[in-house]
């Protein structure tokens, strides 16, 4: 917010205010008296952070559009569940945008200053070997590929993995322990329940999900483990897939599950990740933010958009399990160039 305004308006212009919502001036004020003190001596943009810090934040937003409609307001929060979860629906007053971590590609521009353009999915597909010889032109991918499973997907990694990946947790057990419990329902006395669920995913294989064989592992039913799923797949720490096969069952339960980030698996893992975990987790990450992906069921590791057919793994993976599947193709690690229909795994992502 702070670049934009720097960038579009000149110094000490009285058309544009920022100011973040946890701050001090708000404990004898109200947004609606600052918003309607800046409208009246002639502000045009305003700009609202932090706004889950204030308890009524959407419904005088949403007075405010109402009041005063020339004037322009963008606000953000870093408590999605918050966000979501608003007294006031905005739907049709805002227009909200989702900022999701780094993809691989903006992790070569924010890390390493390597501009890459963004290619649709369908692109990627169609001429992989030329996607492939430009971004070896400009950088060793699969080096830089590994760093990014790693550390890469958040941009606030300095330089030490082992601060960064208390970031992470210091972020997970905040929305375990607070956020969950006071946005959606859930018992606090359940929250190191929930962490150990999260445990033990960071440390599986990817596996089609018994829910019973779960809900007894960590001591909850299994209605309330399907509840709890759902709400950490909502604040995004777990990422839940369904089969193309049994779409009328999604109400019920997914049938696989993910971390929602290779990062966020490292971070948390109790013991060393397997490789073939943080490769589907990054598959899944990555082409969620455009694509509906499902779980595969039968054949391949997954179907994107009722169409593409991926199967993933190391360089050595063939096509054996997806042979006679049309639109078909191998996600393979370790490779720099692509082999027909075998694409690097780090291809996928520089959908956005």
């Amino acid at each position: 917010m702070l670049q934009y305004i720097k960038l579009n308006f000149q110094p000490g212009s009285r058309e544009v205010l920022y100011c973040t919502l946890d701050s001090i001036y708000f404990s004898n004020h109200t947004l609606s008296e600052l918003i309607e003190r800046f409208y009246l001596q002639g502000g045009k943009q305003l700009f609202l952070d932090e706004v889950h810090k204030y308890p009524t934040w959407s419904k005088e937003i949403k007075e405010a559009y109402d009041l005063y409609p020339s004037l322009r307001i963008v606000f953000s929060g870093s408590s999605l569940l918050n966000i979501l979860n608003a007294d006031a629906d905005l739907s049709r007053r805002c227009l909200p945008y989702n900022m999701y971590g780094l993809s691989f590609r903006e992790f070569l521009m924010f890390y390493k200053q390597i501009d890459i353009p963004v290619y649709s999915l369908q692109t990627i597909l169609e001429n992989p070997g030329n996607i492939c010889r430009e971004i070896n032109e400009k950088c060793r991918p699969v080096q830089m590929f590994n760093e990014y499973l790693h550390e890469g997907y958040y941009p606030f990694f300095t330089g030490n993995r082992e601060d960064y990946y208390i970031n992470i947790e210091n972020v997970v057990n905040l929305i375990i322990e607070q956020e969950l419990p006071l946005l959606c329902g859930v018992d606090p006395a359940y929250t190191r329940k929930l962490k150990a669920l999260m445990g033990i995913l960071a440390t599986s294989v990817p596996y089609e999900l018994d829910i019973t064989k779960l809900a007894g592992m960590i001591g909850l039913s299994r209605n309330s483990v399907i509840n709890y799923l759902q709400n950490l797949d909502k604040a995004e720490l777990l990422k839940l897939l369904y089969s193309d096969l049994l779409s009328v069952k999604k109400m019920q339960k997914p049938d696989k599950i993910y971390l929602q980030n290779p990062n966020l698996l490292y971070a948390i893992a109790s013991a060393p990740v397997q490789i073939g975990t943080a490769r589907e987790t990054f598959v899944v990450n990555q082409l969620s933010v455009n694509h509906n992906v499902e779980y595969g069921k039968t054949k391949g590791d997954f179907i994107v958009d009722h169409t593409y057919t991926f199967e993933v793994g190391g360089a050595d993976k063939t096509f054996k399990q997806i042979a006679d599947l049309p639109d078909s193709f191998i996600l393979a690690d370790n490779m720099e160039f692509a082999t027909g229909k075998k694409l690097p795994l780090w291809i996928v992502g520089l959908t956005y």
